[in-house]
């Protein structure tokens, strides 16, 4: 099957390289990171450094190209950082190599918290049909941020909104798992079509590639993918697309926080210290990029033996209260550690679904009814 991806787009050629021999995209060697699974096929396309306006264009084709193909039925070319490095330069249509780019002066920090770097993010811009965007984070991984956005996402549903759900943890996608989904998403229009589950539409790069294969890309080839997630998925109409974020507060966060017009975040801790010192940083982190901060959730907050009925405090609790507090946001409530949430999530089937009336689904809805009256803007006196 790789024999005959790599054959189909050799006939593409490299824009303004002409059509001589060696002059197409798989042997200028922009073509790299190809993964496939079954009908499903994930690549990474390296442009020549310079190429700009014809980005969208060459993307476009290769994913037609691969879709003409006998047994694939979903292609996603993310697009990676020019191809500086590939084994040759692509030459122009004059056949002389283009010359080497200007330097980029270095750039200091901006303030002890800002982002390092040049700011380079375009305009951002509303994703049609959305009328806000939601944000679960957390400053590590491990807390359960993916099962909190899950039954966050379906609480928001089951109060009568129109809810989005989508995985933007492309190293470690878990909401196929958590939704119980393992169909493939379709392709219309050149658009890709989020699978609708529990009445809330699903987009995850899960669905394109196979639960145990890993995504070993580097960083600009996540952001594009990541981008392409947001922008090329027909959400349709909705009252709220929750978006499960990466742990962390590295380049995948930095670029979301920037490039989508997020309307606010939630930030998912456990109680004890470390895991509330990185929630600390993930908070600073959307602030520093103006992205409202609408609150804490204590994920973990205390486990109830199902034997004896002891309440134990693993984790600490209370710690993530006290940071809501302390750092001026709201507390929007504390999810303990309990068997059927991690039995539910591991069965594909959401608390909040398997168990609507339960105690766990109600904190999850009460946490949800907070967050959907922080969507709403505020209405301004009129005096």
């Amino acid at each position: 099957m790789k024999d005959r991806i790599l054959a189909q787009l050799s006939r593409i050629g490299v824009p303004g390289a002409g059509s001589g021999a060696g002059n197409d995209i798989v042997s200028a060697g922009l073509v790299s990171e190809v993964n496939i699974d079954g009908g499903r096929v994930v690549l990474s396309l390296r442009p020549p450094r310079g190429m700009n306006g014809a980005l969208a264009e060459l993307r476009t084709r290769a994913e037609a190209a691969l879709r003409e193909l006998d047994g694939v039925e979903t292609v996603l070319v993310a697009l990676g950082p020019p191809a500086e490095t590939a084994g040759r330069t692509p030459p122009t249509a004059g056949g002389t190599p283009p010359p080497p780019p200007p330097r980029r002066k270095p750039t200091l920090p901006r303030g002890p918290d800002r982002p390092v770097g040049p700011d380079m993010r375009p305009d951002k811009a509303a994703i049609p049909g959305v009328n806000a965007i939601l944000a679960v984070a957390s400053g590590k991984g491990g807390v359960g941020k993916s099962t909190t956005s899950v039954n966050l996402a379906l609480g928001l549903r089951a109060l009568g909104l129109k809810v989005g759900l989508l995985d933007a943890d492309i190293y470690g996608p878990s909401i196929p798992r958590l939704m119980g989904i393992t169909e493939r998403p379709a392709i219309e229009n050149d658009r890709i079509v989020p699978i609708e589950q529990y009445g809330t539409k699903v987009m995850s790069m899960g669905f394109l590639i196979d639960e145990d294969s890993p995504v070993i890309w580097r960083g600009p080839m996540i952001m594009s993918a990541l981008m392409q997630l947001v922008n090329e998925v027909e959400w349709g109409d909705l009252d709220v697309l929750v978006l499960d974020m990466p742990p962390g507060t590295g380049d995948a966060q930095l670029t979301m926080a920037q490039q989508v017009p997020l309307t606010g975040s939630v930030i998912v801790s456990t109680p004890q210290d470390l895991a509330l010192i990185d929630a600390r940083r993930g908070l600073k982190m959307f602030k520093n990029v103006d992205v409202p901060v609408f609150g804490i959730i204590e994920n973990m907050s205390s486990f109830i033996c199902p034997h004896c009925g002891e309440t134990s405090e693993i984790f600490g609790h209370g710690g993530a209260r006290q940071e809501a507090d302390r750092l001026g946001v709201t507390f929007l409530g504390a999810v303990p550690l309990h068997m059927d949430i991690r039995r539910f999530s591991d069965e594909g089937r959401p608390v909040v679904i398997a168990e609507p009336d339960g105690p766990h689904a109600k904190i999850y809805r009460d946490i949800s009814l907070k967050v959907a009256a922080l969507l709403e803007p505020e209405e301004e006196d009129d005096d």
